[in-house]
């Protein structure tokens, strides 16, 4: 047998619990769809080194305890139903020595018609999947984080890539005006849960996203690389929150299409997509 083996983490839980929570006010419907993630640690790991499962909770009652919350309590917001699941796994279960929940949120739209909202009625609009994390040691602060991911972003001009790095290796040609696409995730913290206005704070943080990759409306922000450009971003956001753990944006190439041999000159009106390349990864923080 191995002696001193030293175990560092024996966290289980449920992922990919999926479900519709529908509110109603009078005639009119409002739904929240979401897919949550639970995960615990418990005060011992006598399941893993003895199999002895006394202490354990089922992932089975995790999935029933998180429906059961959502049917109880609603899901005023994603940040706060993340809270009610930490709480409640803290305060119901002495083994559980440490618990984080993963929610994120299907974006259905109220649908309009004619400019009028409909009271039952909704579309799925994919700009941007809103998602949290919540979670907290016995003993210790319950800290949340939030973001958005799969927002995808391009502007047509206000962006080149020139003066890089050159040697024999090099291929890429200088760019002055080129389409900027990617598809970007963000995520930031709240730090030790608070009295925050998730709603507000996360809708504002979009905006800011999206002001800082665009530029003003009427003529846009050059961009010299997708580095730039990330960093305006996160600078933006700062503005609004303490810290931003994480910005990605995977870009999208688009390639102009030479049409000389076609008897055609192309003027940047069609170009060929080539999609993502590496991730460009990069992290911020404010003190």
């Amino acid at each position: 047998l191995i002696k001193d083996v030293e175990v560092l983490n024996c966290e289980y839980g449920k992922n990919t619990i999926k479900f519709l929570r529908l509110h109603r006010e009078g005639k009119k419907h409002f739904v929240k769809e979401v897919e949550v993630c639970t995960h615990l640690r418990l005060t011992s790991a006598h399941e893993y080194l003895d199999g002895n499962n006394s202490l354990v909770i089922p992932t089975d009652t995790i999935k029933n305890i998180v429906l059961v919350l959502a049917k109880k309590n609603g899901i005023p917001t994603l940040e706060q139903f993340a809270i009610d699941i930490c709480k409640h796994f803290m305060t119901t279960f002495c083994q559980v020595a440490y618990v984080k929940t993963y929610v994120q949120e299907v974006p259905w739209q109220r649908l309009h018609e004619n400019g009028v909202p409909h009271i039952h009625s909704f579309i799925c609009v994919p700009d941007g999947i809103r998602f949290c994390e919540a979670e907290q040691c016995r003993n210790g602060p319950l800290v949340v984080f939030a973001g958005i991911k799969d927002l995808k972003l391009m502007k047509t001009t206000q962006s080149g890539f020139e003066g890089f790095f050159k040697n024999e290796h090099t291929t890429l040609p200088e760019r002055h005006d080129r389409i900027l696409c990617g598809e970007l995730f963000c995520k930031w913290s709240y730090g030790e849960c608070k009295d925050f206005d998730f709603d507000c704070i996360w809708n504002k943080i979009r905006e800011c996203i999206i002001e800082a990759f665009s530029g003003p409306p009427d003529c846009g922000e050059y961009s010299p690389s997708y580095q730039k450009t990330v960093n305006s971003i996160q600078m933006l956001v700062l503005s609004k929150v303490s810290q931003v753990i994480e910005t990605v944006l995977n870009n999208t190439f688009y390639n102009v299409v030479d049409m000389k041999n076609l008897g055609l000159t192309n003027d940047k009106e069609v170009s060929k997509c080539s999609k993502h390349n590496l991730p460009r990864l990069f992290r911020n923080t404010q003190p």
